[in-house]
């Protein structure tokens, strides 16, 4: 907001507006200001019109994205307030920082906790493992500083070459740290260092390119991988996460033309077309090839995690996941649903959360999510006794919050998010755009969790 020209200003003390209380160092966005128009979109849903071709007829769908409230895909919890107020307020300039955080508790700890709700406690971790430290997430709920949290609470045993980290992470980056006198009770998983290895491909994937930035970012450890190196096989010897963002999988039988598809629009040139230095860039993966040494990899310990229309891994691997956007034609043949029954080019939508699953640790048990044109699964009975658990799922039939979303009714009751067990190894489904183009921080923690859950082991 400050970047585009919006003044905000900061409570320097306590103040009630509207008979809530609010503390010292919250933010206040007046909207009697320039560019008022641009603070409702931030935070105001967007609500795109149903235009029709004719009356009673099909609707004319819109082209791109139409709900986009940043505040919701942030996580950001907010008022609106619509009568004039005033407080201890003092406008702020230049770009905030998180505000520095304390490592709190006794001088000589057996260890540290840390905040799982904060998405920069993944930058902390990525630096603890790569410091030698361990990294343990509890499975109960307990206290941090003061206040009851859920399950995934952080814990880091102490070591002379820990406190630095932490003291570094406390004012750099604001994470709650709390030092313990003790191991805390009950169950916990211990996390292990993890090599990521990013699917893209030649000419560029832009959605592999988004969290090639996310992980640049929060530092974690991953190298871009090509289909050619997957087809050579022995993935476990380079990696212990594969990621495949929207338009990695080839397209499944009987999906429908059109979206990603893994880039298969795009020309794939002749090796002696290109430098030699970029061949090994070239390539698809490939149900030949490609997808008997993923599954060959999972199924020996290591981890798969898949965004968006990537989940059809779990068709191809014979998983009790369904496609739940399809209908049934009057000679019985399934077939996706078509645009005039069910379609959602870019929207944000609420979903009910697992948060004791490990991959939704960290989240509230509400959450708001970004679809473009999503994957939506059901799944079969036996799904759990075959090692397949929902983690993500929509709970209502309006799940609409900011944009268009035609057909919406369909999704309720379908699972969004879901893990499966193969062999050694995990596979997680992320149908929905969890990193979209960098913007929905309130979901990062489904993939971020995701990287280090598979690999994760319990701890007594």
């Amino acid at each position: 907001l400050i970047k585009n020209g919006i003044e905000i200003q900061c409570a320097t003390a306590d103040f009630d507006v509207a008979g809530k209380h609010y503390p010292a160092g919250s933010w206040v966005v007046k909207t009697a200001q320039a560019f008022r128009p641009h603070i409702l979109d931030m935070f105001e849903p967007q609500d795109h019109p149903n235009d029709f071709r004719y009356p009673g007829g099909p609707p004319i769908p819109p082209y791109d994205v139409t709900g986009y409230t940043l505040a919701y895909q942030m996580g950001v919890k907010f008022d609106r307030i619509l009568d004039a107020f005033d407080g201890p307020f003092e406008k702020v300039s230049g770009v905030q920082k998180p505000a520095a955080g304390t490592t709190l508790g006794p001088a000589r700890p057996a260890g540290y906790l840390i905040s799982h709700e904060q998405n920069d406690s993944f930058i902390v971790v990525n630096r603890l493992l790569k410091n030698g430290d361990q990294v343990y997430w509890l499975k109960q709920p307990t206290t941090l500083a003061g206040r009851r949290v859920g399950a995934g609470t952080m814990y880091v045993p102490a070591r002379a070459e820990t406190l630095a980290v932490l003291d570094r992470a406390a004012s750099e980056l604001g994470v709650t740290v709390q030092r313990v006198e003790s191991r805390p009770p009950g169950e916990a998983i211990k996390l292990k260092p993890i090599r990521i290895g990013l699917w893209d491909q030649y000419g560029g994937s832009m959605t592999s390119g988004w969290l090639r930035w996310i992980f640049e970012q929060f530092e974690f450890p991953f190298e871009v991988v090509y289909p050619a190196a997957l087809d050579r096989g022995d993935i476990s010897s380079r990696f212990d996460v594969l990621v495949f963002p929207s338009g990695a999988m080839p397209r499944p039988p009987g999906a429908p033309a059109g979206g990603r598809g893994g880039g298969f629009a795009l020309r794939q040139p002749n090796a002696e077309e290109i430098p030699e230095e970029f061949r090994k860039m070239l390539g698809r993966v490939t149900t030949e090839k490609t997808l008997p040494q993923l599954r060959k990899f999972v199924e020996a310990g290591g981890t798969i995690v898949t965004v968006g229309d990537s989940t059809s891994l779990a068709q191809f691997f014979g998983l009790p996941v369904k496609n739940a956007l399809v209908e049934r034609t009057p000679e019985g043949v399934e077939r996706p649903l078509p645009r005039e029954k069910f379609y959602v080019p870019g929207s944000v939508l609420q979903v009910s959360v697992d948060n004791t699953s490990p991959i939704a640790y960290g989240m509230a048990s509400i959450a708001d999510v970004f679809f473009e044109n999503s994957p939506a699964f059901r799944l079969s009975p036996d799904a759990d006794l075959k090692g397949v658990k929902p983690v993500v799922w929509y709970a209502s039939a309006t799940p609409l919050r900011s944009g268009w979303a035609w057909g919406q009714g369909y999704l309720e009751n379908t699972v969004a998010a879901a893990e499966a067990s193969m062999g050694e190894g995990k596979l997680f489904l992320l149908g929905v755009e969890a990193t979209f183009r960098g913007q929905p921080h309130g979901t990062y923690k489904l993939l971020f969790n995701s990287l280090y859950a598979g690999s994760a082991k319990a701890a007594p």
